[in-house]
């Protein structure tokens, strides 16, 4: 194996840690590895050792990347060009479903709001993320009474969407 053979292939981690940044996809950067490592060895006689080594590789590989998502533009380009009625179809059917979505969001938030004040507050801290304890120490109460308020909170909400669902 002669002397650039060898440079290659030790930097295939440094590769690999390129290539995961411009893909953020393990088995994508593999691939673009593999192919920077092989179109390098295809043309190491055009490589001139004057130039730098490492800043040839990565230009190797950052023109594999684009000319692959190039590529990977110009293929779905050419599938909305082929675009068809029941694919059209397909999406009114999605936006109905938004729909029903958006409604039924309209239907929690007015079952949410019928909650009592001091009730809800604890509900919407403890869905926004708050642990029992900050949201105790945020409204000054028991950790337990925050906690049998949530549960409450639950079941109320529990049997005020069945009724809604029904």
């Amino acid at each position: 194996m002669d002397k650039l053979t060898c440079k290659i292939v030790e930097m295939e981690s440094e590769l690999r840690h390129f290539a995961f940044k411009l893909t953020a996809d393990q088995d994508s950067a593999n691939d673009l590895v593999q192919e920077c490592m092989l179109k390098a060895l295809d043309n190491k006689e055009k490589f001139v050792h004057a130039q730098n080594f490492k800043g040839w590789m990565y230009t190797i590989m950052r023109n594999l990347f684009i000319n692959n998502y190039r590529r990977a533009t110009r293929e779905m380009s050419m599938i909305d060009d082929n675009y068809t009625i029941s694919q059209q179809s397909m999406i009114e059917a999605e936006d109905a479903d938004r729909f029903e979505y958006a409604y039924d969001l309209k239907e929690l938030h007015k079952v949410i709001n019928a909650v009592p004040e001091s009730m809800r507050r604890p509900f919407l801290m403890y869905v926004s993320g708050f642990k029992y304890t900050e949201i105790a120490e945020k409204m000054g109460l028991p950790v337990g009474t925050i906690k049998s308020r949530l549960f409450f909170v639950r079941k109320r909400l529990q049997k005020d969407l069945k009724e809604f669902g029904n």
